[in-house]
C-alpha cells in the first residue's frame, strides 16, 4: 500500500500561506526543501507543501487551468471537539474564511469547514468517539 507523502498547493505566496498553516496548527517547517518555489510542513503523517506557480514549469504540468470551485480539501485532525472550537476563531482572526461553523456530521466527527487566505478549502477535524 503507498503513503500520502505529500500534499502540495499550488499559492500566489507561499511563504503567507506557509506561515498560516504553520502559526495555526503548530507545524514544524521542513527547512532542507525550501527554495525560492517551495515551503513544506511537518504534520506527523504525510506532509504539506506550498510551491509558486513557477514549478508548473518544473513540473512539466500546463499553468492551472481556469475551473472554478473546490476541487479538493485538506482535514486537519485534531485531539479533541473543544480544539476544533479553539482553532476554529483563530484561523477566521489569522485571514480563513468561516464557511461552517463547528458541527456533528452524520458520520459522528465534529469538525468546521473554512478557506483559507487563498481561498482553498480545508477543514479542522476531531473523528474521536
Amino acid at each position: 500500500m503507498a503513503e500520502l507523502g505529500y500534499l502540495n498547493i499550488f499559492a500566489r505566496d507561499i511563504q503567507k500561506m506557509a506561515d498560516f498553516y504553520a502559526e495555526l496548527f503548530h507545524l514544524e517547517e521542513i527547512r532542507e526543501s525550501r527554495s525560492p518555489i517551495f515551503r513544506g510542513l511537518r504534520t506527523g503523517r504525510a506532509n504539506l507543501g506550498f510551491n509558486a506557480h513557477d514549478a508548473y514549469a518544473l513540473l512539466n504540468l500546463q499553468s492551472a487551468p481556469d475551473i472554478s470551485g473546490t476541487k479538493c480539501f485538506a482535514t486537519f485532525d485534531v485531539g479533541s471537539a473543544a480544539e476544533v472550537d479553539r482553532l476554529t476563531p483563530i484561523a477566521v482572526a489569522k485571514g480563513a474564511v468561516l464557511c461552517r461553523a463547528p458541527f456533528t456530521t452524520y458520520y459522528g466527527w465534529y469538525q468546521s469547514v473554512l478557506l483559507d487566505p487563498e481561498g482553498n478549502a480545508f477543514r479542522i477535524n476531531f473523528a474521536g468517539t
